[in-house]
């Protein structure tokens, strides 16, 4: 994993995130997707210490825990009748079965983040991020691919996580998951992890500095260059 660079002094994060105005502007959903081995989640880490004011959802899940994962901080991990209780009240802003465990992302949770100006990054398979994109038609989408399938199964295999059987399972569904590619905004093939993080960081630099985003912030500057009335 590359280092980090030096933290970014909050002046400079703010103004990144909002201009040099002090206006407050709406946190950015963003869904990042994956098959199970591309490096989603090393991605999304390493770019975790690169960007301030981002946060990863932290979704509720029947899954039973895996050797070294915190409740809290990996997931949230709940029995499937407290889920399926959850998923009846509404509180989910999308949910999903994979491979026979519910995952579902607490909308409360993230609209607070994004109303403080947070901008939010939900690690959801296509399924969920179909939900959301209906839900959320402001939605960004980035799906991270491998560069190859003989790449995918073997860095399946190298992390140990699962047996054979499940492994195998995981490459069958995985074609069918990346499938779903023309559903996204963008696309990036995690074959250098270096430059596949570049590229992520360079997707929600981008996005930070769109007019529907930036214009909000900057509106003394431009109305002091543009004039009030917003007249060249």
């Amino acid at each position: 994993m590359t280092a980090a660079p030096a933290p970014v002094s909050h002046d400079k994060a703010s103004s990144a995130f909002g201009g040099e105005t002090g206006h407050r502007v709406r946190g950015q959903l963003f869904v990042v997707s994956a098959p199970s081995g591309a490096g989603k989640t090393s991605l999304v880490t390493a770019l975790l210490k690169r960007e301030q004011r981002l946060k990863v959802s932290i979704s509720h899940t029947t899954r039973k825990p895996r050797q070294g994962e915190v409740d809290g901080v990996h997931y949230h991990f709940v029995s499937r009748e407290d889920f399926i209780e959850r998923q009846a009240d509404g509180a989910f802003l999308e949910s999903a079965d994979v491979f026979g465990n519910l995952y579902g992302t607490c909308s409360d949770w993230v609209d607070e983040q994004l109303q403080a100006g947070i901008d939010v990054i939900l690690e959801i398979d296509w399924q969920g991020a179909a939900q959301v994109r209906r839900l959320r038609p402001e939605t960004r989408s980035i799906f991270i691919l491998p560069p190859s399938l003989a790449a995918l199964e073997s860095r399946l295999r190298n992390r140990k996580l699962d047996a054979d059987d499940v492994i195998a399972k995981r490459l069958g569904k995985a074609s069918s998951e990346m499938a779903h590619y023309p559903e996204y905004d963008y696309l990036i093939v995690n074959d250098d992890f270096d430059t596949a993080l570049d590229a992520l960081s360079a997707v929600f630099l981008a996005e930070r500095h769109s007019l529907a985003r930036q214009a909000p912030a900057l509106a003394d500057i431009l109305n002091d260059l543009c004039g009030a009335d917003g007249d060249h």
